[in-house]
């Protein structure tokens, strides 16, 4: 599913959005800032940007520019002013849409979904983390382009894990996420198959082994090293 990136400073303003897109297929990832926004797009974890226009320090302008400077990726502008020159320069500079607040939940959704379909970005998408290619719509691994037969368990947690980088998963969450049980005190399967995933991925390439690490006393997380 797409993964939006929620770039407002106001917390409630980021809340309200992540709980209108969270009825809908969307993922999402919300930051109070450009700053913050920038190594999640060259991350290539987002699939297309809501951008407030009206923030201090760099503001949604300054945000977008710097964007279209790594990346092609959809912005759609979220403003409260409704003047035509801003809309103007908004996608003159290279947003995809403007959208005036206050808006409701089925224009934002509406919205999204036709400037995804102008970009040609689809329901299902390709997480690319460092040299795996993870294909969500064919449940294929690729390694340096290499294919990396896994099993329906070691492909669910891989997906997870790139889903959620930097995110840690104590070994009582991936059972419930992944073999959606509760901890009765089998967490020896969760590290039988990260065992196993590692050592799958290490074969072709031990970078990729790498990102899945272990914090100790704690369970494991993904990070791209």
């Amino acid at each position: 599913m797409p993964t939006v990136l929620i770039v407002d400073d106001e917390q409630d303003m980021r809340n309200l959005i992540e709980v209108m897109l969270s009825k809908s297929d969307f993922e999402t990832i919300a930051v109070a800032s450009g700053k913050e926004a920038y190594p999640v797009i060259e991350r290539k974890e987002a699939d297309i940007v809501l951008l407030d226009v009206m923030m201090p320090g760099e503001d949604g302008f300054e945000v977008c520019e710097k964007i279209r400077k790594i990346s092609s990726i959809p912005i759609i502008f979220l403003t409260a002013r409704d003047g035509n020159e801003d809309k103007v320069k908004g996608l003159t500079i290279g947003g995809d849409d403007y959208i005036v607040k206050p808006f409701t939940a089925s224009e934002l959704i509406a919205r999204i979904q036709a400037v995804l379909r102008r970009a040609g970005v689809n329901n299902q998408k390709m997480l690319e983390r460092g040299v795996i290619k993870l294909d969500e719509a064919s449940r294929k691994v690729y390694v340096n382009n290499q294919n990396v037969t896994l099993t329906l368990k070691e492909f669910d947690l891989l997906q997870l894990f790139m889903r959620n980088p930097n995110t840690v998963f104590s070994r009582e969450q991936l059972l419930e996420k992944i073999w959606e049980m509760d901890y009765d005190g089998g967490t020896r399967t969760v590290d039988t198959h990260i065992k196993t995933l590692r050592l799958k991925l290490g074969k072709v390439s031990k970078e990729a082994s790498e990102y899945i690490q272990t914090v100790w006393g704690i369970g494991y997380r993904f990070d791209q090293v």
